[in-house]
């Protein structure tokens, strides 16, 4: 016998808010096989499930652009507590970087014997639908990019720039064991030429998904950082971020990304990703690129954490990053660029390090003894929505820097937009709560944050994927039900 039913789940009461329109629209959604099917004021039709929105904003699920799960726990661990994380903020699609070596699955070698392992790893770990972007690191895994496209759906790569002579938390002479690439390889300038000519061999292979095949870059220059490392740890005057700052300094960004332009250029890469840019010069060198090389698409990345954190942060090491937390001239340029339409989307570089991992004992706090990247997924969207509204960001172009941009980006052709045929992933926020980011509030595993003490003035309530709730009312709903996203994903 056919269903009564129109929907599966109808939200009701809610205020629509959709990238690249303008306004919010007072509506419900109806939700059927995990897609939304209609959009409007009162919907009619029965549903088997009614969710009340209670007038709440209804955002399209994050897509968090840049996450690192699995990067200082085991994978399998870090999945369960970090997409759980993710959920809180919103977040419904996590895309994570990941490569051989050490950290992650601490193994060298091919990606054919490594990421079915990191699949079965993730299998029923995640809250959140999931996705790799993977780095290329030897002349074998770059060989393989065209599999890794056919076989498992990936279609973004990453080159570290900075790897081949500079450490992943400071200054180091080991890096082709940190990497775990052989004595006949090396990770320089021409391997990462060479991983742009494998990205572009794949856009021929693959006509269809040529716009969403792309190479991302972590754009700091070794020589430089190393030059200035060892000034900096002479120099008695700086000490904390400050000093991480000077010693990764802005202009070894702007370089990088000069370096990787051309590179882009040479080899015919169209689809480049500028990876969290944190500084002025790091920008105008982004766009200076830009204007040079037209036939080029690149796009602009920055996280929450450098538009909320400058160097004076009372967090001190815990707020050590790659690239580091910049001044608050840097930070207020990187809002200026933001609202001028230069960058394209904002995420969190989510990596969870637990505390005693983080400052080791005895290190006392130096920030070169520190190691690098914290969380921060579940404050992505509300931190958002608190410091761009006042800045003139509006709703709508939050919904495209969290969801769609990136989700078009990356090949989530089924992700990033409210509109019948999407999936319902959906995130409901309180524009009017008023509150204080505590670690202890959090449900990640990490145990600290540097953002302890923001004010937010925006929560998210609830989360849905694909039209089931995982999160509500702070705590997590049912089972890990996240799926792998093989791209082209549609819905």
């Amino acid at each position: 016998m056919a269903s009564k039913h129109l929907f599966d789940t109808c939200l009701r009461n809610v205020k629509v808010v959709r990238p690249r329109l303008s306004g919010v629209l007072p509506a419900d959604v109806g939700i059927r096989d995990g897609k939304i099917v209609a959009i409007g004021p009162s919907l009619e039709g029965a549903a088997r499930t009614t969710i009340d929105g209670r007038g709440r904003l209804a955002f399209p699920g994050v897509v968090d652009a840049h996450m690192h799960t699995g990067i200082y726990s085991p994978l399998a661990e870090d999945a369960l507590t970090e997409s759980r994380a993710a959920a809180q903020g919103g977040v419904t699609s996590s895309l994570n970087y990941f490569r051989s070596g050490q950290y992650y699955l601490n193994e060298g070698g091919p990606y054919a014997r490594l990421y079915p392992k990191v699949l079965e790893l993730s299998r029923d770990r995640f809250y959140v639908d999931y996705a790799y972007h993977l780095a290329p690191l030897d002349s074998v895994q770059i060989g393989e990019m065209e599999s890794l496209v056919a076989t498992h759906g990936v279609t973004s790569f990453k080159i570290f720039m900075f790897y081949g002579g500079y450490g992943l938390h400071g200054a180091s002479g080991q890096q082709r064991d940190f990497l775990m690439i052989g004595a006949d390889e090396s990770y320089d300038f021409a391997h990462f030429e060479f991983v742009m000519r494998g990205a572009q061999r794949a856009m021929e292979r693959f006509p269809d998904r040529r716009a969403e095949i792309s190479v991302s870059l972590h754009c700091e220059t070794a020589e430089i950082m190393n030059a200035y490392t060892r000034i900096v740890q002479r120099d008695r005057t700086l000490a904390g971020l400050r000093a991480y700052s000077a010693a990764r300094p802005p202009h070894s960004e702007g370089l990088a990304i000069c370096i990787a332009a051309y590179l882009a250029h040479e080899t015919n890469c169209l689809n480049i990703n500028l990876l969290h840019l944190s500084s002025r010069k790091a920008v105008e060198a982004a766009m200076m690129m830009a204007r040079t090389f037209p036939h080029i698409d690149f796009r602009r990345e920055a996280t929450i954490g450098h538009l909320i954190l400058d160097y004076d942060s009372q967090a001190g090491a815990l707020a050590k990053v790659n690239p580091p937390i910049r001044s608050r001239e840097d930070v207020e340029y990187l809002w200026s660029a933001l609202l001028a339409g230069h960058l394209d989307w904002v995420c969190s570089d989510h990596a969870c390090c637990r505390h005693e991992l983080k400052v080791p004992p005895g290190s006392g706090h130096d920030v070169f003894l520190a190691k690098s990247g914290f969380g921060g997924t579940e404050y992505l969207l509300p931190a958002l929505i608190t410091a761009g509204l006042p800045r003139g960001l509006s709703l709508n172009r939050i919904a495209e820097l969290t969801s769609l941009n990136a989700a078009q980006r990356f090949g989530l052709r089924g992700k990033g937009d409210l509109a019948p045929g999407f999936d319902a992933d959906i995130a409901l926020v309180d524009p009017a709560s008023t509150s204080v980011i505590h670690a202890g509030d959090s449900l990640s595993g990490q145990g600290y944050t540097p953002f302890e003490g923001v004010e937010l003035t925006a929560a998210v309530t609830t989360t849905i994927l694909r039209g089931e709730i995982i999160y509500d009312g702070g705590r997590m709903v049912g089972p890990p039900r996240g799926r792998y996203l093989h791209r082209p994903y549609v819905a």
